[in-house]
């Protein structure tokens, strides 16, 4: 695609790849929508190829497709927060509810009106995308002429729970896999199966009673009952602690976790869930109301005190003289930072920097005090150390979604950028991190570039520490996401560098400098500078001998090089290109096995146009 001022078009198209990606990667769903779940991942994977290839393209979207493409975006963005929702749903609260079916047909028929607004013709896509994205279109089309239905064995064994007078021990553990993960079945408006919820509770309890009698005994029978130690059921104990849980969350994988537990885990700046290792989609906590129910009856059945909710799972940090969320104690340090000589100004923006890393609370309260327009102004200070602490307070500040927002309107960019320019090497590498994580919004991507971070971030990329480096190429790949900051980048020189990191293999930086290389050699000016840095023997290599990621990266920019450049293509085919790209054609990623396919086809053509002379 041609290098255009809107980033509209290149921001749909990632959004929708990174959407398409984040629900392929979807835990298996079992529960009652089982079905209806899988078929939705399916055709929504299937659509993945179309935004790659078009996001490698050279053409231009019209302003029709861009339209076209945003009715897309929104679609498969309420895909997949329906599956996302409903696999943390127990089957039992599924079941109980209506209208689930209907609103897999609705994302349906959303996603399909949305695809028939495409004209595939008027699209540069090979013919495989195209039948392929033709062929799934066709399944949407078929899919919303009819609709799914839910697994009925529950329904059926629900019935059966309502009429039963005694509740069998197997019933009662298939109850609790079924509703452990999911609190929605207590918590809000219930609803019509509020009366079906308190019959099953109440024979849950009936249950208890009877198969325990011992909980009518006397209270020095309870007391020695506390002595036995009843052994905890593995569902109620944290899978992190492995104690039993006072007040269980669960995160968005759908896992169960002692609150104060998965808190501190969450405040280490850990991004996953730990005991699936998935990526967590947010770190927001949901009382699970059910299992928390379910404890208190075992532990009444079984003569253990009821655990008691702590009331703070964070403790202070030592040094430090502020406890969590003390808005006095912050008012404090502001008033230091507002009024107060430089020490006094340095000691405040560094205790502030520490709070703000500590825990989402304190990015909160620190922001809604109003530190943020303070922490910008001390950029400028001429007093390196509180330079330092100012930047990295933002940074950290920055974590919180919200915030973002705030520092941009304080007009903090410019300052920012001036530190990445002229400040300590800690406080350049900090500068460069504030600005990736800024530039997650995309309008932020523009606004940064226009402020000449690029030539800095550039530099900084030269010269810095292996950290700062990271922080660079990362804030780099970030902004070149916007068709204007790649031909910023390309001017400001950044091909010779990244030639440079990519051919040390011992420099650690080889998987940055591939990443961005395959942004840039999408637009013209990339492509040119690139192919002028004489890359083909080096991206042979990689995609020879690399790793699966960078296999890909190099065959990405080695077909966008070869596009209409017979010199390009010859001199791969003389270095032997095309054994390594018929081995990545069989054994690499989806994106890689295209990419190869493509130039393989390109160079099919040279020896059939040599064949014909």
């Amino acid at each position: 695609m041609g290098p255009v001022e809107d980033p509209k078009e290149a921001v749909v198209l990632s959004r929708l790849s990174e959407s398409t990606k984040a629900i392929s990667e979807l835990t298996e769903c079992r529960n009652v929508c089982k079905k209806m779940y899988g078929n939705l991942v399916r055709r929504a994977k299937l659509l993945s190829p179309l935004f790659e290839e078009l996001r490698d393209s050279e053409e231009e979207l019209g302003e029709e497709e861009v339209k076209a493409f945003e009715s897309l975006r929104l679609a498969v963005d309420s895909a997949m927060l329906l599956l996302a929702s409903v696999n943390r749903e127990s089957k039992l609260y599924l079941a109980l509810r209506e209208k689930v079916a209907q609103k897999f047909q609705q994302v349906t028929e959303q996603i399909e009106a949305a695809l028939s607004e495409i004209h595939y013709d008027k699209l540069d896509l090979s013919e495989e995308v195209r039948e392929q994205i033709e062929l799934v279109h066709a399944q949407f089309k078929r899919a919303k002429g009819r609709m799914d239905t839910l697994d009925l064995q529950l329904d059926i064994d629900l019935a059966i729970a309502q009429k039963e007078k005694n509740l069998t021990l197997q019933y009662l553990k298939d109850f609790q896999k079924s509703c452990i993960s999911r609190p929605s079945m207590i918590n809000g408006d219930p609803g019509d199966c509020f009366e079906n919820m308190s019959s099953l509770f109440k024979k849950i309890k009936d249950w208890v009673l009877s198969a325990n009698p011992q909980v009518d005994t006397s209270e020095s029978e309870k007391g020695l009952m506390k002595h036995r130690s009843p052994v905890i059921p593995d569902d109620f104990r944290c899978p992190i602690s492995l104690e039993l849980m006072k007040d269980p969350v669960i995160v968005s994988t759908g896992q169960t976790y002692e609150r104060s537990c998965i808190q501190k885990w969450l405040d280490a700046g850990h991004k996953t869930c730990p005991k699936t290792q998935q990526t967590l989609l947010h770190t927001a906590l949901t009382p699970n109301y059910v299992l928390k129910s379910l404890i208190a009856l075992w532990c009444e059945s079984n003569g253990v005190e009821l655990p008691k909710k702590q009331v703070s799972c964070r403790s202070k940090k030592s040094g430090s003289n502020v406890s969590d969320c003390d808005r006095p104690a912050i008012d404090a340090l502001l008033e230091k930072l507002a009024n107060g000589n430089t020490e006094q100004q340095r000691a405040a923006a560094g205790e502030l920097r520490l709070l703000a890393k500590r825990n989402a609370d304190n990015r909160v309260c620190i922001a809604e005090a109003g530190a943020i327009p303070l922490l910008v102004e001390l950029l400028s200070s001429p007093d390196p150390r509180a330079q330092e602490h100012a930047v990295t307070a933002l940074l950290n500040l920055s974590i919180n979604e919200s915030n973002k927002g705030t520092i941009v309107n304080a007009g903090a960019i410019p300052d920012i950028v001036d530190v990445l320019k002229n400040g300590s090497m800690e406080a350049r590498e900090n500068a460069a991190a504030t600005l990736f994580s800024l530039s997650v919004i995309d309008e932020n991507k523009v606004a940064i570039g226009a402020a000449g971070a690029i030539p800095a971030l550039i530099a900084l990329l030269c010269e810095g520490t292996p950290r700062g480096k990271k922080d660079a190429a990362t804030a780099i790949f970030n902004l070149s996401i916007y068709q204007g900051n790649k031909a910023r980048a390309v001017k400001a020189g950044i091909v010779s560098p990244l030639m440079r990191l990519l051919k040390d293999a011992g420099g650690g930086m080889v998987d940055e400098a591939l990443a961005i290389l395959a942004i840039l050699a999408s637009h013209q000016e990339g492509k040119t500078a690139i192919g002028q840095a004489k890359p083909i023997p080096v991206l042979v290599e990689v995609i020879r001998t690399g790793s699966p990621r960078n296999r890909e990266n190099a065959a990405a920019v080695l077909w966008s090089l070869c596009t209409a450049d017979l010199e390009q293509l010859k001199l791969s085919k003389e270095l032997g290109a095309e054994e390594a790209l018929k081995e990545l054609s069989e054994n690499g990623t989806d994106r890689a096995k295209r990419k190869a396919g493509n130039v393989l086809e390109l160079l099919n053509r040279i020896e059939v146009g040599v064949d014909d002379t």
